[in-house]
């Protein structure tokens, strides 16, 4: 065996006995593919959108929080979503329905909402190398189980309010007579508590598998919109939409809470959402996304 051999087996060895680190990740702001993101902690998320099948990743890969990137993992990347989170996905093109970990960022393609894995592609009927009708909700309750514990998760601190203690006074008093003084004992101190690292939560190995559960429900593609943002007023809402022709306002609620969507569409097919897509971010709408209705 040459040298080089010897080498490549001795870091294969070394890689293997790695163990991933997840953590509790939100992240700074980031520009990935012309387009800035801002994460954000949200367990109430419900969205729509386009969602592609992730390229096959390289050995050793690691996600954003920290996991073993896997084809067979299903897994999938966000662009702002708090790192894990359990979210249940459904194909609204077919009906297929299953929950993924979101461990990773992305998808690096603007208008896309969720890259997923070749595993979790599979299962739900997702074909690569092709955009996907999709709708994701976050499960709250998962989402907050899988991240308790995890580096970087802090819970939210309680303010307990303890009742104002008097101040004690103390008299040395004269023993009674025909009695005798008790001599004095020194007071031994308590054993201190636990160090701190003791404390200190365990770290985690890989996260448990999630069931390969998926579920049929009745399909429901819709048509292609592209959103370029909502106003609290209609007169800014009309300024955006003269920047883009063929935009459309629409009214959402009633009085105070009434808002201003302007939208693109509908559209048939995925490449004319992308090019509406394409237009309205060169117009300076950095917020604007693609949507199933």
């Amino acid at each position: 065996m040459t040298r080089w051999g010897v080498l490549a087996i001795a870091l294969l060895a070394m890689a293997g006995c790695t163990q991933p680190e997840p953590r509790y990740v939100v992240g700074d702001p980031y520009w990935l593919g012309g387009v800035w993101s801002y994460p954000q902690e949200d367990y109430a998320l419900a969205e729509t959108g386009l969602a592609e099948v992730l390229s096959a990743p390289m050995f050793g890969a690691q996600t954003a929080n920290g996991e073993v990137l896997t084809a067979q993992g299903l897994t999938a990347a966000h662009r702002s979503l708090q790192l894990p989170a359990i979210i249940r996905v459904t194909n609204l093109e077919n009906g297929r329905s299953m929950l993924l970990r979101v461990n990773d960022r992305g998808p690096e393609k603007p208008g896309r909402i969720l890259g997923v894995s070749l595993r979790a592609g599979a299962l739900l009927g997702m074909s690569p190398g092709r955009a996907t009708q999709i709708a994701l909700v976050v499960d709250a309750e998962m989402s907050r189980a899988v991240a308790e514990g995890l580096p970087g998760h802090t819970l939210p601190s309680i303010a307990i309010a303890a009742a104002p203690r008097a101040a004690v006074l103390r008299e040395e008093l004269a023993p009674l007579p025909g009695t005798r003084e008790a001599p004095r004992r020194e007071v031994q101190p308590l054993p201190s508590a636990a160090p701190i690292a003791e404390l200190a939560p365990q770290r985690r190995g890989p996260p448990a598998p999630l069931p390969e559960t998926v579920v049929q429900t009745a399909p429901r593609p819709g048509a292609l919109m592209v959103e370029a943002g909502q106003f609290a007023g209609r007169s800014a809402a009309e300024a955006v939409a003269a920047r883009l022709p063929g935009a459309r306002i629409s009214q959402q609620g009633r009085g105070r809470n009434a808002s201003f969507r302007v939208a693109l569409g509908p559209f048939a097919e995925v490449p004319a959402a992308d090019f509406a897509l394409e237009r309205t971010l060169a117009a300076g709408l950095s917020e604007a996304r693609i949507i199933v209705e």
